[in-house]
């Protein structure tokens, strides 16, 4: 596959992103164009990264054309407006990134930059696919099973939503688990409080019957709350980006909280810190399998392209899965297969949209 890597977005651009960029292509059979200001690339690439062993062959790979630089000079910085400059800088690294997958140049979009700037850009130039009324970001999370991550969506595209927007978040979230993550059937849920289907605000008690009764296609297993994010008993869960980028924000938050409570207990007794000594084969296990950086960034799915939204402060291996995520949703036809299952949708009867449970709250 043909990556489209945006080189100048991202807190630790162009570096990070270069040399994440370089990884992709030694080690994968993918091919990465990387998208900005050559000589800032050029510079990057002159400089070793003391953690990548073995270090790429940086000439060789330029030189089969393994890894392409296409040079542009603007760039959207991350407290950017992100609208106002997608359409101001016309040719920024972002929208280069979006037109080559628009004219076929490149099978996948891949930025840590500004995520607005990213999904606008993408709406602009690649716009929606037919029947989604509105694209969503899809952030994959570690759970309890190392082998079953849970992929929430939104996480912060809309931040209003209806119900019929869940509906189709909760077809492309099935699509994405199924052929990107390797579910053979996910399981849906719909993020409340309470999973009785009497429970939630207005938003979520209506979801509910159309979840239900009108999206064929889906494993729908009603509603879950908080506590079953990490669980790994669920593949997908489906919510407003408010509530999606609340829950994200706050994964995030706590687990930097754990580890610096970690570090500082074990500091805190000589007996702990030679109980860690042992436990040191442990811990690393357990920091790769709650690493966010290797599930491989936020795809930005009901757009008809791969389009793949990775964290500001991503680093090379960051970047290094976030290029994998592009190739297999590229591979994969993700976009195309969302576009079936959209297309196959029932319309939804008056009668179902105005339903509420039956079963009172007190039950």
């Amino acid at each position: 596959m043909r990556i489209a890597l945006d080189a100048m977005g991202g807190d630790n651009a162009p570096y990070e992103i270069v040399w994440g960029g370089m990884l992709a292509a030694a080690k994968t059979d993918d091919e990465i164009m990387l998208v900005g200001d050559e000589a800032a690339i050029r510079d990057a690439l002159a400089q070793r990264h003391p953690k990548i062993r073995p270090l790429p062959d940086v000439n060789a790979l330029l030189e089969s054309g393994r890894v392409k630089i296409i040079h542009t000079d603007e760039s959207i910085a991350m407290d950017d407006a992100p609208a106002a400059a997608v359409r101001r800088k016309k040719n920024c690294s972002i929208n280069v990134c979006m037109r080559m997958v628009k004219e076929g140049t490149a099978d996948a979009a891949v930025s840590a930059g500004n995520s607005g700037a990213m999904a606008a850009s993408a709406l602009f130039i690649l716009g929606r696919i037919k029947g989604v009324s509105r694209p969503a970001i899809a952030t994959v999370l570690p759970t309890a099973d190392a082998d079953r991550p849970l992929l929430l969506l939104d996480a912060g595209a809309n931040t209003d939503c209806n119900h019929e927007w869940l509906r189709e978040f909760a077809v492309m979230g099935d699509v994405y688990s199924r052929l990107v993550l390797g579910r053979e059937k996910p399981e849906v849920g719909l993020m409340s409080i309470g999973t009785e289907d009497c429970k939630g605000n207005e938003l979520t008690k209506n979801a509910f019957p159309i979840l239900r009764d009108y999206t064929p296609g889906i494993t729908f297993k009603g509603n879950v709350e908080g506590h079953d994010v990490f669980e790994g008993q669920t593949d997908v869960i489906v919510c407003d980006g408010f509530i999606g980028n609340v829950i994200l924000k706050t994964a995030e938050s706590a687990a930097h909280a754990m580890g610096g409570w970690l570090k500082r207990i074990i500091k805190s007794r000589l007996a702990y810190k030679l109980a860690a000594i042992l436990l040191i084969p442990a811990l690393k296990k357990f920091k790769q399998q709650m690493d966010p950086e290797v599930h491989g960034g936020a795809p930005l799915l009901g757009v008809p392209g791969a389009v793949i939204i990775t964290h500001g402060s991503s680093t090379y291996k960051a970047i290094f899965y976030a290029c994998r995520a592009g190739s297999r949703a590229a591979a994969n036809n993700v976009s195309k297969e969302i576009a079936e299952h959209i297309a196959q949708l029932p319309e939804i009867p008056l009668e179902a949209e105005l339903e509420q449970p039956t079963r009172a709250a007190a039950e």
